[in-house]
C-alpha cells in the first residue's frame, strides 16, 4: 500500500528536490481584503482549506477585523526601535515616517530593543513560542521561524531615513558600519533561539527590489549587505537547515549573491522578474517559492487569465522532481470571484506532474 506524505514530507521534498508528490499552494488574505470582503472569503477559504494554513475556522473573523499595530489608517505607531508608522489604509502594512537615527547624533544613547523580551511591535514571549513549535514538531507539521520583515537593509532605512542611508553608503560612514552590527546582533539573538527549536525552515524577509531594479546597486549589496546575511545564514545552514529568503521587486541582478550566501528557498515576484527569466536564472538551483502577481492578472484578470498564469508557472518553473512552490498574497482590490479562480487553478495545477 502506497502511504501518502504528510504536508512536511512533501514540503521538504519540494524544496529538497527529491519528488514530492504535489506543489505547495498557499494563499494569504490581507486584513485590508479581509476587511473589504468579509464572509464572501470565508466560504472560499472553507471550499479550499489545503490553500489557507492561516484559515479560521470562525467566521466572525471575517467580521470584525482587529488592524495590527503599523496597518491602521492615519494612526502613528512607534515600533520597539523608535521607528515610527502611518498607514494610508486600514488593514495595509504603512511606511515609516519617523527615523529615529535621522541625525547621527542620536546613535551614542541609541538602545535597540531586547531580541529576548520585544518583537518590533511588541512583548514577545519565547517560551509560549518554544511550547508551540514543540506541540508543531509532535504533530508532524513543518515547523518556521525567523526574522522581522525588512530586517536588515530595510531596517538601516527605517532607522536613517532612506536619503540619508544613500549618502551613508557613498560616504562609506563609519557609523553605519557601527549601526549595522547592531542590527546583525540582535538578528543573530533571534535566530538563535529558532536553531534551540530546531526548526524545518529559517525566514529572512526583505524587500530588495524596485519595480525594475534592485534598490541599490548590487555593488553596493556585495560591500554592505550580503556579508551579513552569509554570518547570519552560516549557522543555519550548518545545522542543515533551509533558508528562505524573501524580497519584493526585481533581484535577478543580486540573486547570485543571494544564493552563495546561503539561501536555499528564494521567494521572488513572478511577472517582475519575469517568468522565462526566473526558469533561465534559478531553476534546478535553488527552490523557488513563488510570489504570484498582485499588481496585474490576480487583481483584474479574468478567470481564465488567471488559469492561464499559474499553468503558465507550473510549466516552466516546476519539475517531478520538486523545486517550486507558489504562494499569493490578495490585498484590495481583487474579488472573491477572483481569489476563487486563483484556488481553481492551484486546485487543476499542484499535481500537474503527479
Amino acid at each position: 500500500m502506497v502511504v501518502a506524505l504528510t504536508q512536511r514530507e512533501n514540503y521538504l521534498k519540494t524544496v529538497g528536490f527529491s519528488g514530492p508528490e504535489w506543489i505547495p499552494c498557499y494563499v494569504h488574505l490581507s486584513q485590508a481584503t479581509r476587511a473589504e470582503y468579509g464572509e464572501a472569503l470565508y466560504d472560499i477559504v472553507q471550499a479550499y482549506p489545503q490553500f489557507f494554513p492561516e484559515r479560521d475556522t470562525d467566521s466572525a473573523a471575517f467580521r470584525d477585523i482587529q488592524f495590527a499595530p503599523g496597518h491602521r489608517k492615519d494612526e502613528e505607531f512607534t515600533d520597539a526601535w523608535g521607528c515610527v508608522w502611518k498607514s494610508s489604509q486600514d488593514g495595509i502594512e504603512g511606511v515609516v515616517i519617523g527615523h529615529p537615527l535621522a541625525d547621527w547624533s542620536a546613535l551614542t544613547d541609541y538602545e535597540p530593543p531586547d531580541p529576548l523580551a520585544e518583537g518590533d511591535r511588541g512583548p514577545i514571549d519565547w517560551e509560549a513560542i518554544r511550547r508551540y513549535v514543540a506541540h508543531q514538531k509532535q504533530a508532524g507539521r513543518l515547523t518556521s521561524g525567523g526574522l522581522a520583515h525588512g530586517f536588515l537593509l530595510l531596517r538601516l532605512s527605517y532607522l536613517r531615513g532612506f536619503e540619508n542611508l544613500v549618502y551613508d553608503l557613498a560616504d562609506d560612514d563609519p557609523r553605519l558600519h557601527e549601526l549595522i552590527e547592531v542590527i546583525y546582533s540582535h538578528s543573530q539573538a533571534i535566530i538563535d533561539q529558532w536553531l534551540s527549536m530546531d526548526v524545518d525552515v529559517i525566514e529572512m524577509p526583505e524587500d530588495l527590489g524596485t519595480q525594475s531594479s534592485s534598490l541599490i546597486s548590487p555593488a553596493m549589496m556585495a560591500k554592505y549587505v550580503t556579508p551579513v546575511y552569509r554570518r547570519l545564514m552560516e549557522p543555519c545552514r550548518r545545522q542543515g537547515k533551509h533558508v528562505a529568503f524573501h524580497s519584493d521587486g526585481y533581484i535577478l541582478g543580486i540573486v547570485d549573491q543571494l544564493l552563495d550566501a546561503g539561501v536555499t528557498i528564494i521567494n521572488p515576484q513572478d511577472l517582475c522578474n519575469g517568468i522565462d527569466a526566473l526558469a533561465e536564472h534559478l531553476k534546478g538551483r535553488v527552490a523557488i517559492r513563488l510570489d504570484i502577481d498582485r499588481q496585474t492578472v490576480i487583481p483584474y484578470g479574468s478567470r481564465q487569465d488567471i488559469h492561464d498564469l499559474i499553468e503558465e508557472e507550473v510549466r516552466k518553473l516546476g519539475s517531478p522532481a520538486g523545486g517550486l512552490e507558489m504562494i499569493a498574497g490578495i490585498y484590495p482590490p481583487t474579488s472573491p470571484d477572483n481569489v476563487r479562480s486563483l484556488c481553481e487553478a492551484f486546485e487543476t495545477y499542484h499535481r500537474y506532474f503527479w
